[in-house]
């Protein structure tokens, strides 16, 4: 039988993750915090130690600090001693067992251009801490011989980032968004999870994972508002007044001494520009997206 390690597997990648690959026969070895859904709990505090893997033949690292943080705060810093720091003391415990690390389309240079990603677009430029540490974090598995996912805006049952901000950013019935409406990729969790438990028998490097097809974000909103039982008008405001709103809410949060800004350029950009991976690379290797957002919010109201 074979022993995966899944880091970071009381989280939402990992829980998912860890929960699949016992459903598939693996022995699991939850690493991280808390204790994961199935299988033997292995303390670890990415930030401070170095994890035993001892009898993992492979290791999936989900585990990461995720958010926006104000630049120059104490937020910032424990994003990196997670992203990048425990990166590396994975990398050390792993000592030359196959690593899947679980990376961002974040990583990905900001700005237009990005209607078709192939994993040779650049990597820079990076709008907040989380882009720069996982592309930080990244570039050490990579030379560790690693197989790197990248995946954008994973969403699904337990999702507990994504659609809650949403969610939250609805007023009055009305959800304000940046610009016109754009094609964006997104990833189901289940396409994920599938990805990085195949994934270890991949050649080393950087692999997209998404969807089958990008969404129209406007309408892939609508659905999501719809499933969750909440009706909204989709309003729009122009791209310059969004990022003029984002950098005064920046300036405000980090006056007020707050971590995390209700609107930040990361944001934004995010939002307001098509960012379409190209997953050909990893189809090549056999991986197929099975997942859609018509799937996940068929489930949801059919509870």
């Amino acid at each position: 039988m074979t022993t995966i390690a899944v880091t970071g597997a009381s989280g939402f990648c990992g829980s998912h993750a860890a929960t699949t690959a016992a459903a598939r026969g693996a022995d699991v070895l939850c690493v991280g915090r808390h204790p994961g859904p199935v299988g033997r709990h292995i303390f670890w505090d990415a930030a401070r130690e170095v994890p035993d893997l001892s009898g993992a033949d492979l290791v999936v690292h989900c585990a990461a600090a995720v958010g926006d943080p104000v630049p120059g705060t104490q937020a910032e810093a424990a994003m990196h001693a997670v992203n990048v720091d425990g990166t590396a003391r994975l990398l050390e415990a792993a000592a030359g067992r196959p690593v899947v690390w679980v990376s961002s389309a974040s990583v990905y240079a900001p700005g237009p251009g990005r209607s078709r990603i192939t994993e040779d677009h650049p990597v820079r430029g990076h709008l907040n801490a989380y882009g720069r540490t996982k592309a930080a974090g990244e570039a050490l598995a990579l030379a560790a011989g690693a197989v790197v996912l990248r995946p954008r805006a994973v969403y699904g049952a337990g999702d507990p980032h994504l659609v809650p901000r949403l969610l939250s950013r609805v007023r009055c019935g009305l959800l304000i968004l940046p610009g016109p409406s754009v094609h964006l990729s997104l990833t189901a969790v289940e396409n994920l999870t599938d990805a990085c438990l195949v994934a270890a028998d991949w050649p080393p490097g950087t692999y997209n994972i998404a969807d089958p097809a990008p969404y129209q974000r406007d309408e892939a909103i609508r659905t999501v508002l719809r499933a969750h039982g909440v009706r909204a008008r989709i309003g729009h405001i122009p791209l310059p007044v969004a990022h003029t709103a984002a950098g005064a809410a920046q300036a405000l949060t980090r006056l007020l001494g707050r971590t995390e800004p209700p609107l930040t350029r990361y944001a934004v950009d995010q939002l307001a520009h098509s960012v379409v991976l190209d997953v050909s690379k990893a189809e090549s290797q056999g991986w197929i997206a099975g997942r859609t957002l018509k799937d996940h919010t068929t489930s949801l109201l059919s509870r």
